[in-house]
This record gives C-alpha cells, structure tokens and sequence, in this order.
C-alpha cells in the first residue's frame, strides 16, 4: 500500500528507538501492529459488507441481461426474414420518414408556423 521497502523500514526503526529509547520501543511497536491489525480487520469486514449489499443488485442486473438477450434472440429472426422481403420494421419506417423532411431547407421559408409556435426569424436580404 504504501510501497515501504526494506531500508525504509531500517531507517523508520532506528529512528524510533532514537526518539522513544529501548524501554518504550517494544510496547510502542506492539501497539503500532494491534492498530493494523485492528485497520486490516475493519477493512476486510467492510469490503465483506459491501459485498453482501451488492450481490443481490448483480444477481438481479444479471438475469435481467438475460432475459433481454433471450428476447433479442427471438426478434432478431423477425428482422433477418423482413430484410429479405426488402421491407423494415413500422417502427423503423416512422423513424426513418421523420429525418428525410426536406421541406424545412432555408430556401423555403414560406412555411407557416404551428399554432402556438413563435414566428421564425427571417433574415431580410439588403
């Protein structure tokens, strides 16, 4: 975690028992590793916790993929057959027929507004 090589740790040690001497070294290094121990443990309980609340959401996700893969499968004969016949889907022809106006091109501006529309800004030529 923290990337702590050997001779850091030799340095980290020897300044330890610079600061706190050979009589309170010991009981500071043992404190020192029952408080990792304790951050390791609550770690670990915490990780096992957010995995109990996130399985049953995983296990839900996953069959609804399933189930929307299954329903794929089924349509996608359905469009195999009516790409053969050389026709679409009526959900792709409205679709489609709605992007091919061509009426709305600035050249024809004479169009009228629907009711309640504001009145379109016209660019009057000098």
């Amino acid at each position: 975690m923290f990337d702590v090589g050997f001779w850091e740790l030799v340095v980290l040690f020897g300044l330890g028992l610079m600061v706190l001497g050979p009589e309170r070294m010991p009981k500071v290094a043992s404190q020192l590793g029952r408080w990792a121990a304790q951050a390791r443990r609550m770690a670990r309980n915490l990780s096992s916790q957010l995995q109990d609340e996130i399985e049953p959401l995983q296990s839900s996700l996953k069959s609804a993929d399933e189930t929307l893969r299954k329903d794929f499968s089924k349509m996608r004969p359905e469009f195999g057959q009516e790409a053969e016949r050389g026709s679409t889907p009526d959900a792709v022809n409205e679709h489609s027929d709605a992007g091919d106006d061509t009426s709305a091109t600035p050249a024809n501006t004479d169009k009228q507004p629907a009711a309640g529309e504001p009145e379109p800004v016209r660019n009057k030529p000098s």
